[in-house]
Parts: C-alpha cells; structure tokens; sequence
C-alpha cells in the first residue's frame, strides 16, 4: 500500500510537469497522510536538515571550477591535444572523442557540457573525413557520461549525501571503472570502424604534439592535484572543491589569461543557479527520505526483491536492471535522488559494500543519459552537432552495448571496484 502511495504521488505530480524537487516534497507529504499525522513543520524541518550538510559545500566550487575551465578555453586545448597525439591513427578521431572525453571528464563532471564541447568540436571534424555521422554522434554521446563516473563528479557527491557513504572512497573506487568505460569504448570503437574508408588527419610533427601538451598541460593537472591530495590526505573532497576552483582561476585569470575579470560575474551567477537547483533537490529528497524511511518502503521494497537477496551479485544484477529500465524514462537526477534512498538499506542487509554499489549505481544512472526516448545528452549531441535524434539514436547503440557490458563485468567481478580502492585510498 505504501510503496503504491509512494510512485502514485511521485508519477502523479511528474506527470503534471513538477520539477523533480516539488515532486518529491508531494511524496513526502503523501506519504505523512498515509501515516495519519500530516504535519508541514516536520517537512520544514527535514527540508532544512538535508541541505545543512557540509559535504555539499563541494557542489558549487567544483560547479564553478568547470564554469571556469570551460570559458578559460581549457577544454578547448585538451581536444586540441587529444588530436595532435592520435588524429593520424586510422579511426583516429574516435580515438580523440574518447580521449578527450576521458580528460574532460576529470575536469568538469557534468556530460552535458563534455557532450556539448565534443560535438562542437569534432563532429564537422569527423563529416569531414568520411565517418558515419550517427555513429560519430553515438560514440561521442557516449564518451560524454564517462564525466558523473570520473572525480570531481557531483553525482558522486549527491549520491554520498543522500546515502551517507564516504565521499573520498566514491571518488578512488570509481577511477578504474570510468577508465574501463572509456577502454570499452576504444574496443567498440575500433571494431565497427575497420571496414570504413575515411581519411585520417595529418600525422603531427614532435614538435608539435610538444606545443599542445604545453598548451593542455595546466588542464591536465588538476584533475592528478585533486586525486592526488585526496590520496596522501592533503585535502578532504569539499576542499577539493575550493583547490579546483583557486587553481581555474589562477590558471584563467593570471597563466593563461584568456578568461577576462568582465566575465566572472556570468560564472558566479551561473554556477550558483546550477548549485541552487542541485542543493534544494538535494535537500528535498533527503526530506522524502526521510519519510521513506519512517513509511518502511524499503522493507516493502527488500520483500519485492527478496528472490535475489540470498546471493548479492544476484541481487545486485537485478537493481542494475531496475535502474537501467528506470533510466530510459527519467534523467539522471531523478532517478538518483528517488531510488538512493529506496535502495541502499536493502543494499546494506544483503551486506553489499555500500561504496561498490554507489559506483556501480552512478554508472548505471549514467548510460541512462544515453538511452531513448529521453537521453539527455542524445539531445544535447544532436541539437550541438545538427544531427537528427533518429541518427544518434541509431548510431549510439554499439558503444552503448559495450558500456553496459563493462556494468555487467563489475557486477560479476566486484575485485575490479574494491581492489583498486583498498590501494588508492
């Protein structure tokens, strides 16, 4: 009965066009009349709780440190440097979306904008050289949500939040998996385009590679800086955070100086919308939660899946697919701050490692922005790159295949996760 409440209320005021914030506050209202003692004060309440949290504090540095990256042309030579290393390779340039995919990732963690910049960039680049353009379009969508699985991700830190899991650990474990990712890609990659005719780009001279490397080189530090501080314990990941926002500046305003002091208002403002909107869906589902908990819908939830619960990779094959069906009808966002709390005390009873199902959740949420109808960053690709969301939609299917199996081979082979983690953390 509750866990009916629970989506009929959820559904219901999505339905009726509600942000996923306001929808989740109907839930937890929903959920108090069910429970016979409907009370604003305790929503008030918990709304407050779930947004005074320190952890999120790292939200709007690392948000505004992407900002800043971005405008500073930083990615722009990061593309550039992925280009002068492997364009020349036959099949080069998916080569270089996936690089630069990989390296943007660790900068700005959002694939919306990495989706945004690699479109822009290397779709007329691959038409050019005779790629099939709905292929390029999936391949590069794909590299895209490499970004929530790499640090600095602030889906790791909404996830850490809601679900209490040490944030530091997120990031070191899901290194190796959003390397694989990218491997699995180059695989895919390699294997459909070995029949194309397509002309490679020039082969760059040493000299060359040299000047772009210098050129990316600032860009290329900070994500080694932000990882290796959390690693020897020079900083926790919120001052990570403010670390990544003082080093874009200083390397915009003051190194490279292509970002003007005229343009920094714009960043603040749009990053503090960003960290607006982030935060106060944060807090609502941690107020949802809340009533989640008290309503025992994980119980509910954990005697659906009590079929699987006996063997953890069972159970944890069955949520992956839960989530990966969930993630054809609802972004990222929503999927995250719902099914958190809903999931991690059944995780947590059938003694499942709550930072290993945390990367793999984040994973599973991310090739949900690339699967159809919704797949937010097919939009994103084919609005950027005047392709039609029938050509991307077509051509992202190989290499989301191959990002999926790299899913299955983590829930099979959790060693993958753990055993980096116990070395890098």
């Amino acid at each position: 009965m509750t866990v009916a409440v629970f989506l009929i209320a959820l559904m219901g005021a999505m339905a009726l066009g509600m942000p996923i914030a306001f929808a989740l506050l109907v839930c937890a209202f929903a959920l108090q009349a069910v429970q016979g003692t409907p009370d604003m004060t305790i929503v008030a309440q918990k709304l407050i709780e779930g947004a005074d949290n320190y952890p999120l504090l790292a939200i709007p540095f690392f948000v505004l440190a992407g900002e800043i990256m971005n405008a500073s042309g930083i990615a722009r030579r990061i593309v550039q440097f992925a280009l002068a290393c492997v364009g020349h390779i036959r099949g080069g340039l998916g080569l270089v979306a996936i690089f630069a995919g990989v390296l943007l990732a660790a900068i700005s963690g959002s694939a919306a904008a990495d989706a945004a910049i690699l479109a822009a960039m290397l779709i007329p680049v691959m038409r050019g050289a005779g790629h099939d353009v709905p292929r390029s379009a999936g391949l590069i969508s794909c590299a895209a949500i490499i970004a929530p699985v790499l640090p600095p991700s602030v889906a790791i830190i909404v996830f850490g939040v809601i679900a209490n899991v040490s944030i530091g650990k997120m990031f070191m474990a899901s290194i190796v998996p959003g390397i694989l990712l990218g491997v699995a890609l180059v695989v895919a990659w390699l294997w459909v385009v070995r029949k194309d005719k397509v002309e490679p780009l020039p082969r760059q001279s040493g000299a060359q590679v040299l000047r772009a490397f210098r050129e990316a080189f600032l860009g290329l530090l900070m994500p080694l800086g932000i990882v290796g501080g959390m690693k020897f314990g020079l900083f926790t990941p919120t001052e990570a955070g403010v670390v990544a926002c003082a080093y874009a500046l200083v390397v915009g305003l003051l190194i490279q100086r292509d970002l003007k002091v005229s343009a920094l208002y714009g960043l603040f403002v749009n990053a503090v919308k960003i960290t607006a909107v982030v935060v106060f869906t944060i807090a609502a589902a941690m107020a949802s939660a809340w009533f989640i908990a008290v309503s025992e819908v994980p119980t509910q939830v954990a005697a659906i899946l009590s079929p699987f619960a006996g063997d953890p990779k069972l159970l944890m094959l069955a949520i992956m697919i839960l989530v990966l069906v969930v993630g054809t009808a609802l972004d990222f966002a929503p999927t995250l701050m719902i099914l958190t709390p809903v999931l991690m005390p059944v995780v947590v009873k059938a003694g499942i490692d709550p930072v290993y199902f945390g990367v793999l959740f984040i994973i599973a949420n991310a090739i949900g922005l690339v699967t159809p109808p919704v797949g937010i960053v097919l939009n994103v690709v084919s609005g950027v790159g005047k392709v039609s969301m029938t050509d991307v939609t077509r051509g992202v299917w190989p290499f989301l295949l191959a990002q999926t199996a790299v899913l299955m081979l983590l829930v099979a082979f959790p060693a993958l996760v753990m055993v980096p983690l116990k070395w890098l953390f």
